[in-house]
């Protein structure tokens, strides 16, 4: 007798973004004169920057010669590319990183995803909520416990800090979708409450290139004791605006162990169990991301001026204020509280 996973029936039957996109498609044909801001899921909305395409020639004529052809990378990731990451995104800020703590992988969403693998089922999990879907679909899938902290604009969407016990916690800033940020004071109390109680925090930064605050951490590591505790996942797809064209990473550190002090032969393992088939040419196009910054973090810069204005035009100057509508500082991105948003649970239930 073949035998299913039984927690699959737990979760939705459709999936959150795959809805509005229906509910929003019906309302449009229904009033083809609305000018609709979508606020779900939605695809890139500009061409590939021009330091990115240079790259990807770059890399294609690599592959044509056979003196230069790359096949399948090795399991962690180039070299060319992890030395940049460190170099670029984390010793800025005064974090040191070796080679051993990054895994290239296709995108910050599998490796949220997946990373549950090397996780006991028994763990008791607590999610932000609102919240990204995939932290709460692969956890139904898995049979653990779900705790949810609710995230509103009395805590600045940063949620309170739990007076009971959990194992694992995700966190997401600049969060989707609130686009709220966080404080280093905050991020610190969610480290201290980590540490406390020998919890692990799974910090998402995919939206880390927004952050326009000096002040606003762009790493859970910028935290001390964060590495005894915490896992980070990056993507680079948000830097230049192809969500597409897969590439992220994750960051496990060393000082990072499991109940039974194990550290680095679980990580490695976990990671070459979802070796990424990351092709070279797209992590070329990521090294010129952060070796070329000046040439290309220009473009997501200019970008991101006008995307904000446009948006803060939307929803600032065609309607009218909302009285529950937060303001942050330090992201362009925005939200509108219109209803609670659980989810896991359908929104108009």
């Amino acid at each position: 007798m073949i035998r299913t996973n039984t927690n699959y029936l737990q979760l939705s039957h459709r999936y959150l973004f795959a809805e509005i996109a229906q509910q929003v498609n019906a309302y449009k044909a229904e009033h083809p004169e609305a000018n609709i801001i979508r606020l779900g899921i939605g695809d890139v909305t500009c061409p590939l920057p021009d330091a990115a395409i240079k790259a990807m020639h770059h890399a294609v004529d690599e592959c044509a010669d056979g003196k230069t052809f790359r096949g399948y990378g090795p399991e962690h990731g180039y070299d060319f590319l992890i030395d940049a990451i460190i170099a670029h995104d984390f010793a800025p800020r005064g974090i040191q990183l070796n080679r051993e703590e990054v895994f290239i992988s296709d995108g910050a969403k599998s490796d949220t995803g997946n990373i549950g693998d090397i996780l006991s089922t028994d763990n008791i999990v607590g999610i932000t909520d609102p919240v990204y879907p995939v932290y709460v679909d692969t956890n139904i899938m898995a049979g653990r416990t779900i705790k949810y902290i609710p995230c509103h604009a009395d805590n600045g969407f940063t949620g309170d800090i739990p007076t009971e016990h959990l194992d694992i916690i995700y966190l997401c800033y600049p969060n989707n979708p609130t686009g709220a940020v966080i404080t280093k004071e905050k991020l610190a109390e969610w480290v201290n409450y980590a540490l406390r109680e020998k919890a692990l925090i799974l910090y998402d930064s995919a939206y880390e290139a927004f952050i326009s605050n000096d002040e606003i951490p762009h790493s859970i590591y910028e935290i001390e004791g964060a590495k005894e505790c915490a896992i980070e996942f990056r993507s680079f797809s948000k830097t230049a605006g192809f969500t597409g064209i897969r590439c992220g990473y994750t960051i496990i550190p060393k000082e990072l162990k499991g109940a039974d002090g194990t550290e680095g032969t679980e990580r490695g393992r976990w990671h070459e169990s979802q070796r990424p088939l990351e092709p070279s040419p797209m992590q070329q196009v990521q090294w010129c991301q952060l070796h070329l910054s000046t040439w290309c973090r220009s473009h997501l810069h200019t970008r991101r001026a006008a995307t904000g204005a446009r948006h803060h035009s939307a929803l600032h100057e065609e309607r009218p204020t909302h009285p529950r509508e937060p303001r942050f500082l330090g992201t362009h991105r925005l939200w509108r509280r219109t209803f609670p948003l659980h989810l896991g649970v359908h929104p108009r239930r």
